[in-house]
């Protein structure tokens, strides 16, 4: 099959739909297909045997961290000249949207997947508000050119099919268990993570540090315990404003992590502490279970599809100091924390990213077979 993956973020980009994608293309060039991937121009030219061709980026107002490219028309010669049997448009807002619209216009199978909620976000960002209406009247036009649209989760997919998306489904969601693992635990890195104060009880976050993170939502917490260091791993446009809101707490801002690197701050630490509410899923917490780590979530529709509260994490009211300071409480049970430690890495034994991706695969094959 050749197969023609248009969209707004790649390699060398680090976010949750990189990962899948990069995953999918390490799968599908695996299997014997053809894949050309098309994406903001950032120097990445191939990828695991697949042709990457760069439109070149602008930077936003909104987001100045991270370039995006806007719709572009060269993205349908470009299609034209790769003749695919499938397009896939993920997150068909900008570059992407080019990419739907041309399999459109040329009659090719096209799957469309829902990614970032930037309609979510926009609450987030007063001086946009304004844009939610007609970026959903986007999102329902751009999805109703697809055979196939796909969410990350049964959330997403009824918020989807309550704005008028059609033909949804849900892809199966994908973990690393090899580099994401217990065994990686080091005291060093928590000495590191903790500056000095390992005795403490140590909370890690990873991800892109932008305000839709919610992360400044810790900092009564951070105020209040002196038993807890935090660590926020990554970087990102609102990292500045974090390091000031955080000042004075018992929380270190390591920067970007990845590798080996990474797998260590996840599994020397106590629990993974995630308060977005935002999230369309959340690859990072199978991560932090794979890792070995009890989730401490904020209760969210995507959240609850991955953690169960007591099982293999702890689920916290978005907002609410009193909820959050409970959950840190069970924590300290050392048997709780044994069992859900436990169960957390065996529920993310239960997915991979081969089975993800070969998921994703049958989707294309239902687009080419509906498509007729």
């Amino acid at each position: 099959m050749k197969i023609a993956i248009v969209t707004e973020t790649f390699l060398p980009s680090v976010d949750g739909v990189v990962t899948r994608l990069r995953h999918a293309v390490d799968r599908f060039t695996e299997l014997g297909h053809e894949v050309m991937v098309i994406a903001p121009e950032l120097g990445v030219t191939e990828y695991h045997g697949a042709r990457v061709v760069g439109i070149k980026p602008v930077t936003l107002p909104f987001y100045k961290h991270r370039r995006f490219t806007l719709p572009n028309p060269t993205v349908d010669g470009i299609i034209r000249g790769f003749h695919p049997d499938v397009v896939h448009a993920a997150q068909p807002l900008l570059l992407a949207s080019s990419g739907a619209f041309a399999a459109h216009r040329q009659r090719i199978p096209l799957v469309a997947s829902y990614h970032t909620h930037i309609p979510r976000y926009l609450d987030l960002y007063r001086a946009y508000r304004w844009g939610k209406r007609p970026v959903w009247w986007q999102i329902r036009r751009n999805h109703a050119l697809a055979d196939i649209n796909i969410a990350t989760s049964e959330t997403m997919k009824a918020e989807l099919a309550g704005q008028g998306v059609q033909n949804l489904h849900v892809v199966q969601r994908g973990v690393d268990t090899q580099t994401f693992h217990p065994r990686f635990a080091s005291d060093t890195m928590r000495e590191r993570l903790t500056e000095g104060h390992p005795g403490k009880k140590l909370l890690v976050f990873v991800g892109r540090l932008a305000a839709e993170k919610e992360i400044h939502r810790l900092r009564p917490m951070m105020e209040r315990r002196d038993d807890v260091a935090l660590a926020i791993v990554g970087d990102g446009p609102y990292r500045r404003e974090l390091e000031q809101i955080f000042e004075g707490t018992s929380t270190l801002f390591p920067g970007f992590m990845e590798g080996e690197e990474l797998a260590g701050a996840f599994a020397s630490a106590d629990a993974f502490v995630f308060p977005s509410v935002t999230e369309t899923l959340g690859l990072v917490i199978l991560e932090g279970m794979a890792s070995g780590l009890p989730v401490v979530a904020a209760r969210s529709g995507p959240t609850m599809e991955q953690v169960t509260d007591g099982v293999n994490g702890l689920i916290f009211e978005s907002g609410d100091e009193a909820s959050l300071d409970a959950a840190l409480t069970r924590l300290g049970d050392a048997e709780l924390r044994g069992r859900i430690r436990e169960a957390a890495r065996a529920e993310a034994e239960k997915f991979s990213w081969a089975s993800a991706s070969d998921d994703l695969l049958r989707y294309y094959e239902m687009a080419i077979a509906q498509h007729g």
